[in-house]
């Protein structure tokens, strides 16, 4: 499968592109229920609403998955941290060969799985889960250039009420000034200037196997979850094979996962 050209144009201005019904209804429930098993258990490692929303900017470039474990009973899981090596179902949609070629048009060259960052079970938990404020996921990384496209896979209907991804078309283009940004690299919209940024805002309601792709620098967020039912979806992401990453730094913490397209 390959994108078309209108496709491709699209990905380049707005950012960000969706892929409706790509993943098959049996797939996504599969990796829901093991998911659901892993989330049920607080199985290592994790990331707790409570770690994510008391780290500062350096906690969050610095912390490292194989200790980010908590017991504690009440704690809302916000996410399964290193999906990739949890189960052979995780492992086989993020080595998925159908979507490759995909990729490698977005990117221009073979997709490289960076296991280092994402690689996770993404929650929005009913009511316990909090608000994912603007940001864009480059800002946390340490790569030689920002060659990588996020891979969303949505288990389940995903609206503006469970949390849904909210994007601002273009943004991965723009160039903001480090002030744009608080304390903990958020995009501020207390200020001024965001504000108008802010009102471009888009969010398209997904349904089970719809696939979003996302530009690393591309501004987003989510609402919290209102529902009585959990949000749950897969993201991995992947760059450009000689996207190099800086050594030194939780980016080349991890091995790194090639994939080559059956068009090679």
């Amino acid at each position: 499968m390959k994108l078309t050209e209108t496709q491709i144009e699209q990905f380049k201005i707005n950012g960000f592109l969706v892929l409706s019904q790509f993943a098959d209804t049996h797939l996504c429930n599969m990796i829901k229920d093991i998911a659901l098993v892993h989330l049920k258990h607080k199985i290592p490692p994790i990331e707790t609403e409570y770690e994510y929303f008391g780290k500062n900017k350096e906690e969050r470039k610095q912390i490292s998955d194989a200790k980010s474990e908590q017991k504690e009973e009440r704690l809302t899981v916000r996410r399964l941290r290193q999906v990739y090596h949890r189960d052979i179902v995780f492992k086989q949609w993020m080595e998925n060969e159908t979507i490759r070629p995909i990729l490698k048009q977005l990117l221009g060259e073979d997709p490289t799985i960076t296991i280092a960052h994402h690689n996770s079970i993404m929650t929005k938990m009913p009511h316990t889960s909090t608000v994912t404020s603007w940001h864009q996921d480059f800002r946390y990384w340490n790569f030689e250039n920002d060659n990588l496209v996020s891979v969303w896979l949505a288990l389940d209907t995903e609206n503006d009420k469970n949390g849904v991804l909210e994007f601002i078309p273009g943004s991965h283009k723009m160039t903001f000034e480090a002030s744009q940004f608080d304390d903990k690299e958020y995009f501020s919209e207390a200020y001024a200037v965001n504000q108008n940024i802010i009102e471009t805002k888009v969010c398209y309601p997904l349904e089970k196997g719809d696939v979003v792709l996302f530009h690393c620098k591309l501004l987003h967020r989510a609402n919290k979850n209102s529902t009585d039912a959990p949000k749950i979806s897969f993201v991995y992401t992947v760059k450009g094979c000689n996207n190099q990453t800086i050594a030194n730094t939780r980016s080349s913490a991890y091995p790194e996962i090639a994939l080559h397209s059956k068009d090679r």
